[in-house]
């Protein structure tokens, strides 16, 4: 027998402490990192990387599978699209309401049907953070972190005040909480009270439970959406970035972190931030109150794309894409070591559904879109340009949401003795984002004919090769994570 099952050779190899790619080989037994030297040999199988650089697994901290297509099924395509782009686990936002399975209910129903729909299904690994949407769920806590290993949550601050898709509607049937029962600034503190007392429960994981928020203000929302529309001047994703401006993030932004203040819940992750703005609010925040750990995030799209230039309708998504000097700030942002790490916020919506009529008519259509595909070529293409060194990027996506989110035990880095989660990205190839090429089963992408130069060739997932030169496996190999991890 072989000391080694798989070796990958002729690799660049990011690795925990270095900027730049190390000349290592890759040793995989029984699905980790069992050496990390170059010159290995005896391996059952060997994989010439040719001279590609090698990082670590993409862990993408937040994905909506099944908000809009059959949980079973995003579990299938969607989880083939984030092979494509090196992702490896994905993190995916679930809660009770319309959209994702349509009902209400407890958690100890709800969950254990969402672990049946999706085993099985996943070409990667996979876990879930949950919305605590009634004063029941949040009894639930400790039992998700105790019994099911759910040690993240989300609150969605515009929810009960501010439709989904742009205009106030009746949050009572979408939400479909109790009777008599209120999703507001009350629940929020209460669901934070609720996160503390499990983190109290279990000490020696504390740090690793924790709250995210998607920081918009409804009422502001509200207004300016009359405003915006009522105006006319403005069209597109442009209109829709003015009815939900930059001021409802930090306003949110406050709101959230004072809460967190009064109910002592120092782990909390402000997510998608979209501008610079939100981005000072939540830096503002972390020096009133640095006893609390905040965690900001951005999403590959909000640095990629703005609301004047991206391709069409289709960039709809919650918060808005932004002007390019909101974009450039948070680039800016972010090689300042503000941001901790960047994500898809993948949310596949076909076009049947995505688009109302006319299609053109941005307060019609559906919020959200894919680009977990894009996620690494992207930061690697756009960062290269920006002097992003190769280390950072795999901290951004990988090891700094690995170890929030309680899977740093396993995975996040390339080290001896963590899963063999790798992807392999060509540096010397310049290639253009088709929509038709993606594995995802949305049939348009806002980044649609954008010049990416780096692209991500193949995907291994505990050392199962589930994409090899750009071909994407059928296996579904992904398995769900229990957190926290442990090797």
């Amino acid at each position: 027998m072989s000391e080694l099952d798989l070796i990958i050779t002729n690799v660049a190899v990011v690795v925990p402490g270095q900027d730049e790619p190390q000349s290592l080989d890759i040793g995989v037994k029984d699905g980790k990192i069992a050496r990390l030297e170059a010159g290995l040999s005896g391996a059952d199988r060997v994989v010439d990387g040719g001279g590609k650089v090698a990082f670590p697994g993409v862990v993408d901290a937040h994905q909506h599978w099944g908000i809009y297509n059959p949980l079973p099924e995003d579990a299938v395509s969607e989880s083939r699209a984030s092979a494509q782009g090196g992702v490896t686990t994905a993190i995916t936002y679930m809660r009770t309401g319309q959209y994702y399975l349509n009902k209400g209910g407890p958690y100890s129903e709800f969950f254990p049907e969402v672990l049946s729909l999706t085993e099985g299904k996943a070409l990667i690994d996979y876990a879930f953070h949950l919305a605590p949407m009634s004063k029941g769920h949040i009894a639930e806590i400790p039992s998700l972190v105790g019994d099911h290993g759910v040690t993240s949550f989300k609150i969605f601050m515009f929810y009960g005040g501010h439709g989904l898709h742009g205009r106030s509607a009746d949050q009572s049937s979408f939400l479909m909480t109790p009777e008599g029962e209120r999703y507001d600034y009350a629940h929020f503190e209460f669901v934070m009270r609720g996160i503390q007392e499990a983190r109290e429960k279990y000490p020696e994981i504390a740090d690793q439970i924790s709250l995210s928020l998607h920081c918009e203000t409804a009422e502001i929302m509200t207004a300016y959406t009359k405003l915006v529309e009522e105006d006319g001047t403005l069209t597109g994703l442009p209109a829709y970035s003015a009815s939900r401006p930059p001021h409802s993030e930090g306003l949110a932004v406050t709101i959230a972190s004072y809460l967190a203040h009064e109910t002592e819940l120092p782990t909390i992750n402000l997510l998608h931030l979209t501008s610079r703005k939100a981005v000072e609010a939540a830096l503002m925040m972390a020096s009133t109150f640095p006893h609390i750990d905040f965690r900001r995030e951005v999403t590959v799209g909000h640095l990629l794309a703005d609301c004047d230039t991206a391709h069409g309708v289709g960039g709809k998504v919650n918060p808005p894409l932004r002007p390019r000097e909101d974009v450039e700030a948070l680039w800016q942002y972010l090689l300042d070591g503000k941001i901790d790490w960047v994500v898809s916020d993948h949310a596949c919506c076909k076009e049947e559904l995505k688009f109302g009529e006319p299609a053109d008519d941005v307060f019609l259509a559906k919020s959200g879109f894919g680009g977990a595909e894009y996620l690494l070529a992207g930061m690697v293409s756009e960062g290269s340009k920006r002097g992003l060194p190769f280390g950072r990027i795999a901290e951004l996506t990988s090891t700094n949401p690995a170890v929030r989110y309680g899977l740093g035990g396993t995975k996040g880095s390339l080290e001896v003795g963590k899963d063999a989660d790798i992807a392999l990205v060509d540096t010397t190839v310049t290639w253009t984002v088709r929509a038709e090429e993606s594995e995802s089963t949305q049939e348009y992408t806002p980044f649609e004919g954008a010049e990416l130069t780096a692209r991500v060739t193949d995907t291994f997932v505990r050392g199962h090769q589930v994409m090899a030169d750009g071909v994407v496996s059928t296996e579904p190999v992904g398995r769900y994570l229990s957190r926290p991890t442990t090797a």
